[in-house]
């Protein structure tokens, strides 16, 4: 027995329901996780669009079935936001606006109303783009990811690659020819959808799981105020990296940094300013600083600095620039941003531990305040 395209959709349409609610209650409600919540509002698009498509045939056709091309746009753009998040990368806004539009318009302008296929091609070249784009960021996750990443991608960079046959036989042998309707039919489509969200079912849990416990990670190890490292998570990172027998000869640079007087823009100003201050030193950093070297809040208005393969001239360097953009932080309206001390430390293979790095750029550091502040000063070993 043949199933008619109708049926299928109707199936289809049953599974997405089905996994939409259980990926809703057992994931989404369980982890939170902005994966899992994107693949629950991707399932509903698909849900709804196959839907639309039941209407195909009546006399509702005419806005069914752009509707429905939209809404299975949306969805493919949903799978890519989704694998997007596990990145903690928000999806380009116009990814909602402009591939549905665009998709809407060549819809409506193709003859809805008696045309099936109204707007065809730019439909499934949507479709194959959002869906590819998604595998693409699955792929580019880094390699300590869960390892369900790598069905998923291949799952979505398959489904991508269907579209863009489907897209090719469309344009080549039409959508009534025996090529395009034998292999890339509504019917085959279908069932190749259908086993993609079997696939996506036994990995997007595990994948939820992983951001909801590296997102909590992340929030363990974070200063809450200025959003650099705490001290723990630095020092045990700092360590690590020391430590690295990956790396031959491992050396580098720490930084002390102290607010000068920070203790009057809380007198001055107020609390909420000295946050403000505490905040602009922070962002002054991360603006600075390489992805590689690392940055956080040791205590106070102490801040740490580590970087591996620096020198003494690339720390006084970080140094000033950090000093620069605090400088530019300062408002009209706000508080005058302070000056700031610093202390720097040479480490290398021969350096006892990280203790002994710290202790020598605090003692830089407590020259530099003596010899007036707003300077950089270097311990012996830095000189």
């Amino acid at each position: 027995m043949v199933l008619d395209t109708a049926t299928l959709r109707f199936a289809f349409g049953l599974m997405a329901l089905a996994l939409g609610v259980l990926f809703y209650f057992s994931a989404y409600r369980t982890t939170r996780s902005p994966y899992s919540g994107w693949w629950c509002l991707a399932l509903l698009f698909f849900l709804s669009g196959s839907g639309a498509f039941l209407l195909d045939g009546t006399p509702h056709q005419w806005w069914a079935n752009p509707l429905g091309n939209v809404l299975l746009v949306h969805g493919g753009v949903a799978v890519w936001a989704g694998a997007r998040s596990l990145r903690t990368v928000p999806p380009p806004r116009w990814a909602f606006t402009g591939l549905p539009l665009v998709t809407l318009i060549a819809s409506a302008l193709d003859n809805p109303a008696t045309n099936v296929w109204a707007g065809g091609p730019v439909f499934l070249g949507a479709m194959g783009l959002s869906i590819g784009l998604g595998s693409r960021e699955l792929w580019r996750l880094e390699p300590g990811y869960s390892r369900v990443r790598i069905p998923m991608a291949a799952a979505a960079g398959a489904v991508s690659i269907f579209y863009f046959c489907r897209l090719i036989a469309f344009l080549l042998d039409g959508p009534g020819g025996d090529t395009f309707d034998t292999f890339f039919g509504s019917e085959v489509t279908t069932l190749v959808t259908m086993v993609m969200l079997v696939v996506v079912s036994f990995s997007m849990a595990g994948l939820s799981s992983e951001q909801q416990t590296r997102a909590l990670r992340m929030v363990a190890s974070r200063d809450d105020l200025t959003g650099l490292l705490n001290r723990k998570a630095f020092l045990d990172l700092a360590a690590e990296q020391m430590a690295d027998t990956a790396v031959t000869k491992p050396s580098g640079v720490l930084i002390l940094a102290d607010l000068d007087h920070f203790k009057a823009v809380n007198d001055t100003y107020g609390h909420a300013a000295g946050d403000e201050v505490l905040q602009a030193f922070a962002l002054a950093c991360q603006d600075t600083i390489r992805s590689t070297d690392l940055a956080g809040r040791y205590g106070g208005e102490e801040f740490v600095l580590l970087i591996p393969g620096g020198t003494a001239d690339r720390a006084e360097s970080v140094a000033d620039a950090i000093s620069f953009r605090l400088t530019q932080a300062s408002k009209p309206d706000g508080p005058q941003m302070p000056t700031v001390s610093y202390g720097i430390a040479l480490y290398d293979a021969e350096t006892p531990g990280l203790e002994a790095v710290i202790a020598a750029a605090d003692t830089a550091l407590y020259a530099a305040k003596s010899s007036g502040r707003n300077r950089t000063a270097r311990s012996d070993r830095a000189g």
